[in-house]
């Protein structure tokens, strides 16, 4: 049985500069401690391993909390320097947020066995955008702390994240954080998180994680509140792949934990999905090891661990997360893995210049790796070129990811306006037969089927749960009202704080509700959404056209309500884009055949009556005639060239000031 003594063994460890931590993206880039300054991990069986994730609403203090963890258990060294030290993305660090769910291995000694144990921290992220990280990590985890701001108390986040655990039958272990605070009331957040989530409010633990103060007994309580993992020691080898990064020397390197047997360097492995396929691919074992949380090579991995795994898989595709690894000597079940991610935002992605193609697609082949919430499809346009249409979780997912493009990657890219998946339900058989089915998917407003073959559409709702001050519930009430919302259920929280629920159509929500929701409750309201299915909708393909000529990059798809407003405001935006030329140009948005919205840029104008200076008013009636006869055959043979500027300036949304 390991005692304390042999975590004296990790001590040299804790000296490393954590500037090396900082420099990189991920497991692949980072410096690397010996291995000879980890315990033997055989003398951690499954009854001394606690697997564990910090869950809270944004900046409740999960990374702070994080980083003292790991200072208590010597992970690294106590240092005012401390800060987010498990974010090591430069956006995580510009934004103040989570966006990459990191992973640490502490060791703590019990208060009163004095047993050794390990801990295997993962860091989560806050925002609603990344709920499927914080989904990955869950699965990987036997239980949760659940932290709550003692001073602004329970947040629609935390009820989200409460019920992420919740259903995955997770022990949760609630902590209020920042009693340092001087308008701190956890008396008052305790009392919150005993009526909405039904834990006692004795079981809630105190701390300050800025101070340190009773951080200790967060340890204390994962040891005795969390079960060990569950799984088999002596069975063949199986892990589950809850992450992955690629690594341009190496190829894939896969997070796992390992729930049954063990692995090593060396050992033959294979993939589920692999061993399905008509022809499976095994992989042999490079590297392994523990993130301390710098990565540290060790000679296996034990069931119930949690750690990385490098085998040489060189294809992004070849590390699908969610798969489980397993011996290839054997044939195992697989693990059940968690729910992959359904994008509710779809945007557009061209190279800013055509000869960046080729790279772009390689950095996003990447990137993808590591966000595997990301879908995406080839496309093309006429005015932006080769592209694709990619799927996000939200509008600050869409925002992190372009950045970590270019910041990664150094590629600059053009995204256009975000849509939602809308459905078409067809009648015609030609349509259903050559579609596969009645209900077609529509991620591109070109493709939304004509209203004569569609019995009606679907646009995708939301389930929203806004909690906020009483004294603004009425305004914020009226906001929900405006954007067809309809209201579900309304809960006082304590004499001063209201939760709202209203279901609402996503494209309602999608640019701007945020920003009006926190002006109009003085910044103290959050919000927090998931999905709810399909609604009818009574919406319409609203063309752009110039000169009579579609312009397809323009379409959208639109509210028939909202129609009128949108179409005056992009041809304005048009208006102002196009150069003028030497004739007249019309810019119309349309319904159909039906015109709603028109303006008009002036054509070039030559003065022809500056040579007549006087005589007969008949020849320059005869000028002007000949001049506009001209300007009519120009403007029937020369097409209106739509300049890049000017698609990117109607398509190209605001950046999305979503909660960070």
């Amino acid at each position: 049985m390991l005692n304390t003594r042999a975590l004296l063994l990790l001590r040299p460890l804790r000296a490393g500069p954590r500037s090396r931590l900082r420099s990189g993206h991920g497991v692949s880039t980072r410096s690397y401690s010996d291995e000879a300054k980890v315990p033997d991990l055989s003398l951690f069986p499954m009854e001394r391993i606690r697997n564990f994730s910090i869950v809270a609403h944004v900046d409740h203090g999960k990374s702070t909390l994080a980083d003292r963890l790991l200072e208590i258990t010597g992970a690294i060294q106590p240092s005012s320097g401390n800060k987010q030290v498990l974010d090591t993305l430069q956006v995580e660090r510009e934004r103040g947020i989570t966006v990459k769910a990191q992973t640490a291995t502490l060791f703590h000694s019990h208060a009163h066995t004095r047993h050794a144990y390990m801990l295997n921290l993962i860091d989560t992220p806050g925002h609603v955008d990344f709920n499927y990280e914080v989904s990955r990590s869950l699965a990987a985890c036997q239980g949760v702390l659940l932290l709550v701001d003692a001073n602004e108390g329970i947040q629609a986040q935390t009820v989200a994240n409460f019920y992420l655990a919740f259903e995955a039958e997770l022990a949760i272990i609630p902590v209020i954080n920042k009693i340092d605070l001087k308008a701190a009331d956890p008396d008052r957040v305790a009392a919150e998180i005993e009526k909405l989530f039904d834990i006692p409010a004795s079981d809630c633990i105190r701390v300050s994680a800025k101070l340190g103060t009773n951080v200790e007994q967060i340890l204390e309580a994962v040891i005795d509140r969390i079960p060990p993992p569950r799984g088999d020691a002596t069975a063949p080898f199986r892990a589950l792949l809850f992450a992955s990064e690629f690594d341009s020397f190496r190829g894939a390197v896969a997070r796992v934990m390992v729930r049954d047997g063990a692995v090593s360097r060396g050992d033959r492995v294979r993939t589920h999905s692999s061993s399905t396929s008509s022809r499976p691919r095994d992989y042999e074992v490079s590297d392994i090891g523990l993130l301390l949380p710098l990565p540290t090579p060790t000679a296996t991995l034990y069931a119930g661990q949690v750690g990385y795994l490098v085998c040489g898989m060189r294809q992004v595709t070849e590390a699908q997360v969610g798969d489980t690894l397993h011996s290839a000597a054997h044939e195992v079940e697989p693990l059940p893995g968690f729910k992959p991610s359904k994008p509710m935002v779809f945007a557009g992605m061209f190279p800013s210049d055509q000869s960046e193609y080729t790279s772009l697609r390689s950095a996003l082949e990447r990137l993808t790796l590591r966000d595997s919430s990301v879908s995406v499809q080839r496309e093309s346009s006429a005015a932006l070129g080769a592209g694709w249409r990619l799927g996000f979780l939200g509008l600050l997912h869409l925002d992190v990811f372009q950045q970590r493009l270019e910041q990664e990657y150094n590629t600059s890219v053009i995204l256009t306006a975000p849509t939602v998946p809308y459905r078409a339900v067809l009648t015609s058989p030609r349509l259903i037969k050559e579609h596969g089915s009645a209900d077609v998917m529509v991620l591109n407003p070109c493709e939304l089927p004509d209203r004569s073959v569609v019995s009606h559409y679907l646009e995708p709702m939301i389930t929203g749960t806004i909690i906020t001050p009483d004294a603004h519930m009425g305004a914020i009430m009226k906001l929900c009202q405006e954007r067809r919302g309809t209201q579900v259920d309304v809960l006082y929280m304590d004499g001063a704080r209201v939760m709202l629920r209203y279901r609402m159509p996503l494209c309602e929500v999608l640019v701007d509700f945020y920003d009006i929701l926190k002006s109009l409750s003085s910044g103290y309201a959050s919000f927090d959404y998931e999905e709810a299915g399909y609604e009818p909708v009574d919406i319409v393909r609203m063309d752009v056209m110039l000169n009579g000529k579609p312009v397809e990059e323009l379409t959208n798809i639109v509210h028939r309500d909202k129609a009128h407003l949108v179409g005056k405001e992009m041809c304005i935006r048009l208006r102002d884009s196009i150069p003028r030329q030497m004739f007249e140009v019309a810019i119309q948005a349309t319904i159909g055949s039906k015109v709603i919205a028109r303006e008009t840029i002036k054509a070039f104008r030559k003065n022809v009556l500056a040579k007549c200076y006087g005589g007969d008013i008949s020849r320059k009636m005869k000028l002007l005639k000949r001049q506009a006869e001209g300007k009519k055959r120009m403007r029937e043979v020369g097409g209106v060239p739509v300049p890049r500027g000017a698609v990117i300036a109607v398509l190209t949304r605001s950046p999305a000031r979503s909660p960070d």
